[in-house]
C-alpha cells in the first residue's frame, strides 16, 4: 500500500426511518434552514411533507430553494447564495441526488466567500481557508456518493465547462440514507445512477499500484455487488435488499476509502463532463457510452489489472486465453452488461447528431494524470468518434 492520510467528517445515518428518527436533533442548533431540492419529485413521493413536518415541529424557519437541475449551473449556485444571504440562512439541507448535494456544497462556499467562486475554486483548485455554511444531505437518488465527500461538479454554461472539485471543508455534517426513499425513482434514473457507481469504482481501480492491495480488493467486491444488485433492482424495483446495497455501494465508491493509496484515473469522467457541458446529456448514460470505448483504447497498457477485472469481477475463465484475450473479454463483459441494462451505447443515442463538434469537445477535456496510457486530445477525439 502507498502512503495516505484519511479523514471523513460526515456522520452517516443509514436505514429505514432514519430521517424521522434523527433529523430534528441534527438541526437543533440551527434556526433558519434552506431546504434545497430539484424538480419537485419529493412532493409527489411524500418526502417533502415528511421533512417539512419535522422541521416545522422543531420550530425552524424554512427557506425553500427548488429547481436544482441535473447538471447544476454556476448561475444556480449564485442564485442560491443570494437567497441564503438575504434570508439569513444558517444551515443548508439538500434533499435529492448528487446534483442537489453538489449545488448545496458550492452554495455553502459562495455564501461566505467574497470573491469569484468559479475562478478561484472551480476554474482551478483553491485553498478553502474559511468555513463554509454547514450543510446536511438527505439522499433520494443514489449514484454519485456526494453525500459523504466534499466533491461538487458544477457547469459554467457560458464557458461550456463542467468541472468537479473536492474540498473536504464542504463535506456534509451529516447524511441521512433511507433506502425506501429511492423506491420511487424511475428505472432509467436508477440504472443511470448504478452505472455511475460502477464508473466511480472502475476509475479508481484501473490505476496504479498494480500490486495486490486492500483498496483494489474492496473495489472488486463492490463492483461484483453493484452488478448483482442492479440486476436484482431491475427485476424487482421494490427489492429492499438490492436498493439498500446500492445505496451503500454508492457511498462506499466515493467516501474516499477505496481511493486510499491509489493514483485514480477519472479520464472517462473528464470526457463525460465536457459532453454534458455541450449537450446536457444524462451523466450515467454518457459514462455508459464512453467506458467500453475508453477501456478498449487503454486495456493493453494496464493488462494485469484488466486481467484481474475479467477473472475476479466477471468470473471469466483463463482457459485457452492469452492475457490480452482475457483482458479484452472483461471489457466486452462490461459492454454486454451496459446493453443488458438498456443503456445507450452511442453518442447519437444521447442526442448528439453532429459529429463536427466532437473535436471542439475533445479539445476542451482535461487530461487525467492517472490513466494507464498517457492520453492526448487526439486520443479522446478518436474515442468520441468510435462512440458516435
Amino acid at each position: 500500500m502507498n502512503n495516505f492520510i484519511f479523514e471523513n467528517a460526515t456522520k452517516t445515518y443509514f436505514g429505514k426511518g432514519c430521517v424521522r428518527e434523527y433529523l430534528d436533533c441534527l438541526v437543533k442548533r440551527n434556526h433558519t434552514v434552506m431546504l434545497a431540492y430539484g424538480g419537485g419529485s419529493i412532493k409527489r413521493t411524500g418526502i417533502y411533507d415528511e421533512v417539512m413536518g419535522i422541521l416545522t415541529a422543531a420550530g425552524k424557519d424554512v427557506v425553500e430553494f427548488p429547481g436544482i437541475m441535473p447538471n447544476p449551473t454556476y448561475k444556480k449556485v449564485k442564485e442560491g447564495a443570494m437567497l441564503a444571504k438575504e434570508k439569513g440562512v444558517d444551515f443548508i439541507l439538500g434533499i435529492g441526488g448528487g446534483s442537489v448535494i453538489d449545488c448545496c456544497k458550492a452554495i455553502s462556499m459562495a455564501v461566505v466567500y467574497p470573491g469569484d467562486l468559479w475562478e478561484d475554486f472551480w476554474a482551478r483548485p483553491g485553498v478553502v481557508d474559511f468555513t463554509p455554511l454547514p450543510l446536511g444531505a438527505i439522499v433520494t437518488v443514489v449514484g454519485t456518493g456526494s453525500e459523504m465527500n466534499g466533491g461538487a461538479v458544477i457547469t459554467h454554461e457560458e464557458k461550456k465547462i463542467k468541472t468537479g472539485r473536492d474540498y473536504p471543508a464542504c463535506n456534509p455534517r451529516f447524511a441521512l440514507l433511507d433506502p425506501t426513499y429511492t423506491m420511487s425513482v424511475p428505472r432509467r434514473q436508477m440504472v443511470s445512477g448504478g452505472v455511475d457507481i460502477l464508473s466511480h469504482i472502475m476509475e479508481t481501480y484501473f490505476s496504479v499500484p498494480n500490486e495486490e492491495n486492500v483498496s483494489d480488493d474492496l473495489s472488486e467486491a463492490l463492483m461484483r455487488g453493484v452488478i448483482r444488485d442492479l440486476r436484482a433492482a431491475v427485476e424487482d424495483p421494490q427489492d429492499y435488499t438490492a436498493r439498500s446495497n446500492l445505496m451503500w455501494e454508492s457511498t462506499m465508491a466515493e467516501n474516499r476509502i477505496i481511493k486510499l493509496g491509489k493514483a485514480c484515473d477519472f479520464q472517462c469522467h473528464q470526457m463525460e463532463h465536457q459532453l454534458g457541458a455541450y449537450t446536457n446529456c444524462n451523466h450515467g448514460e454518457g459514462l455508459a457510452v464512453l467506458h467500453p470505448a475508453y477501456y478498449r483504447h487503454i486495456y493493453e497498457a494496464g493488462l494485469p489489472k484488466f486481467v484481474r477485472f475479467a477473472t475476479r469481477v466477471w468470473g471469466i475463465s483463463q482457459d485457452g486465453k492469452t492475457d490480452k484475450e482475457l483482458a479484452r473479454a472483461g471489457v466486452e463483459a462490461l459492454a454486454d452488461f451496459i446493453q443488458e441494462l438498456g443503456m445507450p451505447t452511442t453518442l447519437r443515442e444521447l442526442g448528439l447528431t453532429d459529429d463536427s463538434i466532437l473535436e471542439e469537445i475533445a479539445e476542451s477535456c482535461n487530461l487525467a494524470p492517472g490513466s494507464y496510457q498517457k492520453m492526448t486530445h487526439e486520443d479522446i477525439l478518436r474515442i468520441f468518434q468510435a462512440c458516435f
